[in-house]
């Protein structure tokens, strides 16, 4: 099912233009179309800016030119480095996971290069639009229409791309290549072969204690996703326990394009605290007693077998055999053994 088609980005697009975000809030597709029109401000305004000190001089030909032009190069000049100076010259930030460019989780320098290519797109089109408003050119109208259509599919996928990851319900943002704790290499490349993985029904077991990075890493695996364009979902578990309660046909938010029942990658957070809490808050068999209850308990059961879930645990005691206990849950619920990874991050 396709959850984002031309009617829910229609309907976003009137939602982000129409109203006031100071009590409605500020979602991530806005944020996007502001950040544009940022982009393109900065090439507009320095543009009629820089055309007005030049006209001073008449021993110059052509200001308007000289003066777009020379804006939208200083931006490519910026970009540039700000794009290459992490992937080759390893620049220092202050940012802990991006420290000295060791990534735990290499970034998708792909998409990255997209993103800022679009960005210059918009500083592009800001410079030209100023540089056609202080002198008109044909070549320059037919560059700045030129731009328009070679932004067009790039606009379409970053506005969509951030319906896909607004609607997850994360808690905050974050790449994969942001998390940088310590994880042990065949964690990583099993983590890795988890976001590869094209078929439904794969479990990922993630256990940590406090400080570990489990939500983190988490969030991190299924922004990926949603990035991909993938329908995904994040829940606490005590939040969960409720919605088991709902069946397909109890109304939903208007705003959310997809609930845990459809979506395709679902993260479970916080099912148990572990150290320094001893003890199971959420038990296996109270978690299968509510999932599995008499009014929509074939429906959960079939939802939580065939999909795709990390679940999100405390630390695994060896005493209190969690890692068992889930895996003999899974199994119960119709899981395959062979769909069951554990990572264990401390």
């Amino acid at each position: 099912m396709q959850f984002i088609n031309r009617q829910a980005v229609m309907a976003q697009l009137r939602a982000d233009l129409i109203g006031k975000d100071s009590y409605r809030g500020v979602t991530l597709t806005y944020s996007w179309l502001a950040n544009q029109f940022g982009h393109f401000s900065l090439g507009f305004i320095p543009t009629i800016l820089v055309y007005r000190i030049l006209q001073s001089y008449p021993s110059i030909n052509y200001p308007e030119l000289w003066a777009s032009f020379g804006v939208w190069g200083l931006w490519i000049l910026f970009e540039t480095y700000n794009f290459l100076g992490p992937l080759l010259l390893k620049v220092p930030t202050k940012r802990r996971a991006l420290n000295k460019g060791n990534y735990t989780f290499t970034p998708a320098w792909t998409n990255v290069a997209f993103d800022t290519l679009t960005d210059l797109a918009y500083f592009g089109i800001g410079a030209l639009s100023a540089s056609l408003i202080c002198k008109f050119h044909a070549g320059m109208l037919i560059g700045s229409l030129s731009l328009l259509v070679l932004i067009a599919y790039p606009a379409y996928y970053w506005y969509t791309t951030k319906m896909y990851l607004q609607n997850a319900d994360y808690p905050f943002q974050l790449r994969l290549s942001q998390w940088n704790q310590n994880i042990k290499e065949q964690d990583k490349q099993a983590i890795l072969n988890f976001l590869d993985n094209k078929q439904q029904g794969k479990h990922m077991l993630l256990f940590g204690t406090r400080g570990s990075g489990k939500t983190m890493l988490s969030v991190g695996i299924a922004t990926e996703a949603s990035i991909k364009s993938g329908c995904c979902s994040y829940v606490t578990a005590v939040k969960l326990l409720s919605l088991f309660f709902e069946n397909a046909n109890t109304p939903q938010n208007n705003s959310r394009l997809w609930s845990w029942r459809n979506c395709n990658l679902l993260v479970i957070d916080d099912i148990n605290p572990g150290k320094p809490v001893k003890g199971d808050i959420i038990t296996t068999n109270l978690f299968y007693e509510l999932l599995n209850n008499v009014d929509c308990g074939p429906d959960n059961l079939r939802h939580i077998r065939d999909k795709s879930i990390i679940w999100v645990m405390g630390s695994d005691d060896p005493t209190s055999l969690l890692e068992q206990k889930w895996q003999a849950l899974l199994e119960q619920i119709g899981v395959e053994p062979s769909n069951i990874i554990t990572i264990n991050l401390d």
